[in-house]
């Protein structure tokens, strides 16, 4: 896995936990799969879409690029 996605699964996780989320919760809260969530959470992060990624982000009431500090 590239750096940059290591960064990225690490800081979601780190990110939704800090705002007291579940896993589940941000699942149901933006229309997508656990299991996804998982993934991109996990050490095989998957290519992540852009609108994916700000839907994350407004979900999580961060900036975009506060997951790939």
């Amino acid at each position: 896995m590239t750096k940059i996605r290591r960064a990225f699964a690490r800081n979601l996780k780190t990110i939704r936990l800090e705002k007291g989320q579940t896993q589940e919760e941000l699942a149901e809260k933006i229309g997508i799969s656990v299991r996804y969530i998982q993934l991109l959470e996990g050490k095989n992060t998957p290519n992540v879409k852009l609108d994916t990624l700000e839907t994350l982000a407004k979900a999580l009431k961060v900036h975009p690029s506060d997951f790939l500090k």
